[in-house]
């Protein structure tokens, strides 16, 4: 094996120093499954769906970095059913009802379940009733959609430099994204339409207004190809 080289799934896979598995095995072309990991943005490892074993060890594959020797097992029947058991934990949390969304077939929620082959919600629906927010002419938020995944956060604070979204409250129930202004509604901040915190959302939570369906679902990004394939060559 080459020195700056690991094995993912038996394959050795090269990197550059200073980059984490989940970095060197995207620019391999190799797919770990991940939902609140971004190339634009530092890793935080928040979801957990991205953990591989690193010689034996649970961990975020966005948070650790490569190292020479190191032997990666990703896409095993384990760790993929664990995968399984957290999509099914995030589709219960929230309103995740995929026939009436407009982010049908751009939902990396979605293409990830379908992805891993997770066939049913298999726990209780939480139904949690989040306001909607329709206050901005160009954007409508619909929170009960949030997975927390925090890209919203970070693109508003390090791409926009505005601070719009903040993660806030503690718990299940309490932990949400706050909009940073006196009222609370995302009408009374200056978010535009053009921002890059407005296209971040990997799920329907940040949606443009009058611009629903101008693309017919069943010819959107994962109905073209899944998230194995999408998320490695985009």
């Amino acid at each position: 094996m080459s020195e700056n080289t690991f094995l993912l799934d038996g394959e050795a896979i090269p990197f550059v120093p200073g980059q984490t598995v989940m970095q060197a095995a995207k620019a391999a072309g190799k797919y770990i499954p991940h939902l609140c990991w971004h190339p634009e943005f530092k890793p935080h490892g928040s979801c957990k769906l991205c953990t591989v074993k690193a010689n034996g060890r649970f961990v975020s594959s966005c948070t650790m970095e490569a190292a020479a020797g190191v032997t990666i097992e990703n896409r095993t029947p384990e760790l993929d059913d664990k995968r399984r058991t957290l999509l099914q934990l995030l589709f219960v949390e929230g309103n995740h009802f995929c026939p009436s969304c407009e982010k049908s077939g751009n939902c990396l929620l979605q293409a990830t379940a379908y992805d891993l082959g997770m066939m049913s919600p298999h726990f209780d629906h939480f139904f949690p009733d989040r306001p909607v927010d329709a206050s901005h002419p160009d954007i409508l938020l619909d929170f009960n959609r949030c997975i927390l995944c925090s890209l919203c956060v970070q693109a508003s604070e390090q791409a926009d430099k505005k601070n719009v979204f903040v993660m806030g409250g503690r718990g299940m129930r309490g932990r949400r994204i706050i909009i940073n202004s006196e009222s609370g509604k995302l009408g009374d901040t200056d978010f535009a339409a053009s921002d890059r915190a407005a296209s971040i959302c990997p799920v329907g939570v940040i949606l443009k207004k009058r611009v629903g369906f101008a693309v017919p679902i069943g010819e959107r990004k994962y109905d073209q190809a899944p998230a194995s394939v999408v998320e490695v060559t985009k």
